[in-house]
């Protein structure tokens, strides 16, 4: 059934639950931070609270993800999967019975706990399961839910809240990550660990610097870095052009459901050879630069929506292509490190984006501050062109592996 054990190409109903896991954890974020933002005077909470009740999913997937991670490759993916989507339930089951912010963010706490154990490891099962030969493509859908996750999680999370406030919401996860947690239960076929070598922290530090893992991770902390501020910025500048809330939102949703169409088609392109990793890398950054840069320079309507466009395309192509790089790097018995990781980096790049720009547009207004962004995006892509090595296939890999015995 697996790609490794056999060869064969994974069937839908086994990657299914995996892509369902994906959107999962990005609909239960962005439900509850747009819900949180909505009904932040209803709670009674400063912008000190607000902030914090928005940075503990994060905060949890920091420090989190590279653990569960780990352990997904020490017990299997599949245990750190049902487990992760059932503590989210779980979590979620609490949020329903919140009735205050400390209790809110309690539940929001244990939601990002349980995503980071869940998301690593759904990551590391599509890579085991795809196979180097097809890995851009299965990840170019994986990212493709988690996009439908991103887009509809603040809108139906609105519609949610508006008909039965944050218990029906948290009920409405509760039932999700139950489901799913079923699902792959049933469906995800449980891989076996393999051996693993013992690993120094010297070996961890080299394997985390080498350009293999530290340019592609780079490029999606880059890319996350950028859809975070477009996901604040963007409904920022429509409604300082006069446009209507609804308006305003839609250029997310713009950016959204470009990402979401681009990730398997660019990930097909990958895996058919069209389009090698360096040139897509990095040709995706400079279209997130370039729209960035535009949105800095002329901000008007029609540009809002265009650059919204553009920077969810690039992101749609650096995502699939940045993962299936590192999965088809990385030896399998370590996918599950190398995965937590690597969403470790797009989390500081969530983090990091943002900041940048928000503390420069502070001091000296936002158009600078979008363009400090777009240099530091340029920068990453001029990276990627340079020093991105050319991702073996699957045979190849193969061969390194069992000639040298460490991949």
């Amino acid at each position: 059934m697996a790609q490794d054990a056999h060869g064969a190409r994974p069937p839908g109903p086994v990657l299914a639950p995996l892509y369902a896991a994906g959107f999962t954890t990005a609909f239960g974020a962005h439900a509850i931070a747009a819900g949180l933002g909505a009904e932040s005077g209803d709670l009674g909470v400063g912008l000190l609270a607000f902030g914090l009740l928005l940075a503990v999913y994060d905060l949890a997937e920091v420090v989190l993800k590279p653990v569960f991670g780990t352990l997904s490759d020490r017990i299997g993916v599949k245990p750190v999967i049902v487990g992760g989507l059932v503590v989210f339930a779980l979590a979620s089951f609490a949020g329903v019975f919140a009735g205050n912010a400390l209790l809110l963010g309690a539940a929001r706490l244990g939601q990002g706990a349980a995503a980071s154990a869940f998301s690593p490891a759904s990551s590391a099962a599509v890579a085991r399961l795809a196979g180097p030969a097809t890995v851009g493509r299965y990840f170019g859908r994986y990212g493709s839910y988690k996009g439908l996750g991103y887009a509809l999680g603040p809108l139906i999370g609105a519609a949610l809240i508006g008909v039965g406030g944050f218990p029906l919401l948290f009920g409405a996860l509760t039932a999700v990550a139950a489901i799913t947690a079923g699902w792959a239960m049933l469906a995800v076929p449980r891989l076996p660990v393999l051996p693993r070598p013992r690993y120094t922290l010297a070996d961890l530090v080299r394997q985390t610097t080498h350009r293999s893992f530290l340019v592609p991770t780079l490029a999606l902390a880059a890319a996350t870095g950028a859809l975070g501020v477009a996901v604040g910025f963007l409904p920022l500048l429509a409604t300082s052009l006069q446009l209507p809330l609804l308006a305003s939102m839609a250029a997310v949703t713009v950016l959204a459901v470009a990402s979401t169409v681009t990730q398997p088609i660019v990930g097909r392109l990958r895996d058919s050879g069209r389009v090698t990793t360096r040139a897509g890398v990095a040709g995706g950054l400079g279209l997130i630069a370039l729209g960035v840069a535009l949105l800095a320079a002329v901000p008007v309507t029609a540009v809002v929506y265009l650059t919204a466009a553009i920077i969810g395309l690039g992101i749609g192509t650096v995502t699939p292509l940045g993962f299936a790089h590192l999965a088809a790097t990385t030896p399998p018995e370590r996918l599950g490190r190398t995965m937590g990781s690597a969403e470790l980096g797009r989390e500081v790049g969530d983090a990091g984006g943002p900041l940048l720009v928000g503390g420069i547009a502070a001091a000296v207004g936002v158009g600078l501050g979008l363009g400090a962004l777009a240099l530091v995006i340029a920068v990453v892509a001029v990276l990627a062109l340079v020093l991105l090595q050319r991702a073996q296939s699957g045979s190849e890999l193969q061969a390194r592996r069992s000639s040298t015995g460490t991949g």
